[in-house]
């Protein structure tokens, strides 16, 4: 989610702006000098007096009053809901038709959002992380976590990391440090992460429990923008995303809290509603991390979206910022509570 803006104050050259300006006097001031005073000063004889000694009062005129400014989502919203039902039937068909389907979903959004994390860290810092061991590494690691759980993930990333180290050893060692560490960091980011909702799937009930967090996450960013665009006042965290507000949190966690309870109770086998409000409060809090945390990382790199790859959202990670960190929470809640 991005953030917009309420407005800013008008500048010079605008209508109904009087302030000074840069190159010359105040706009709307009369102008100062000899050919001013000299058309106000009464002439030698004149039976009439000047302005200054004999001033009139001049009827206020009424101003119309400022048009109320509309709070705006920023964002094509007809796009963005057109997008969001497409990405979503295309989850979900892969999800209950062949499991092995949704984990190459994963892997292809993996890789996509590697390619616009290290394409903007190479435009907007000029770091060069490795794209190709991260890509491969990547999609290995996605996989390997379905085939063989969570030992084949971590051996994975570490065989990942090991190959963005080598793999720019090929270049000269001028950035050598900056290039491997954003490279190790993209790896842990990106497919690391995602390979938690591979983890989650391999449970006799896994297809119940991805869309269990899938729900939880989309409800829990639903109830934040709802509620904050309704009655958000008091900004979560202005120097990071001036967009997110105290009441849009609280909207996230009560909306996910009411999903979680109703998806423990009904689609998650021996669940209960109590461990769903516990799940949906911990979601409410990892997703309003996890979108804060990608606001931080595009305010350094000084842009709006990831990329344009969906209208209305941006990129690939425009959209999966809220889901990767979220998805070690529910995996590791979903073991205590339920077992593996």
């Amino acid at each position: 989610m991005s953030d917009s803006s309420w407005g800013a104050p008008p500048q010079a050259g605008q209508a109904g702006y009087w302030g000074p300006t840069d190159g010359g006097p105040v706009q709307g001031a009369a102008p100062a000098g000899p050919a001013y005073d000299g058309a106000f000063a009464p002439q030698h004889g004149s039976p009439y007096p000047s302005l200054s000694q004999n001033p009139e009062p001049m009827p206020d005129s009424p101003q119309p009053a400022p048009a109320p400014q509309k709070k705006s989502a920023g964002r094509d919203l007809s796009a963005a809901i057109g997008v969001g039902v497409g990405l979503g039937a295309v989850i979900i068909a892969s999800l209950f038709v062949v499991k092995a389907v949704f984990v190459g979903v994963v892997a292809v959004a993996v890789v996509v959002g590697l390619w616009e994390l290290t394409s903007r860290l190479r435009e907007r810092k000029e770091i060069n992380a490795p794209l190709v061991p991260l890509a491969v590494g990547g999609a290995a690691m996605v996989v390997a976590g379905y085939a063989r759980g969570a030992e084949g993930a971590w051996v994975a990333m570490a065989l990942t990391a090991l190959a963005v180290l080598v793999w720019r050893m090929t270049q000269p060692p001028e950035n050598y440090l900056k290039d491997v560490t954003a490279g190790v960091f993209a790896a842990f980011y990106v497919p690391f992460l995602a390979t938690f909702v591979a983890l989650l799937l391999t449970a006799q009930d896994g297809a119940w429990r991805v869309l269990t967090f899938l729900i939880l996450t989309v409800v829990s960013d639903t109830g934040a923008y709802a509620v904050g665009w309704r009655f958000g006042k008091k900004k979560l965290a202005p120097r990071i995303s001036p967009g997110k507000t105290r009441e849009g949190l609280v909207g996230a966690v009560l909306f996910a809290m009411v999903a979680g309870a109703l998806c423990m109770q009904f689609l998650i086998d021996d669940g209960a509603w109590w461990q769903g409000l516990v799940l949906g409060l911990a979601v409410a809090v990892s997703a309003t991390l996890g979108d804060l945390g990608e606001s931080m990382i595009k305010r350094d790199l000084g842009i709006k979206d990831m990329g344009t790859l969906l209208p209305g959202h941006g990129g690939i990670m425009d959209r999966l910022d809220s889901l990767l960190p979220t998805a070690p929470v529910v995996w590791l809640l979903m073991v205590a509570f339920v077992g593996s």
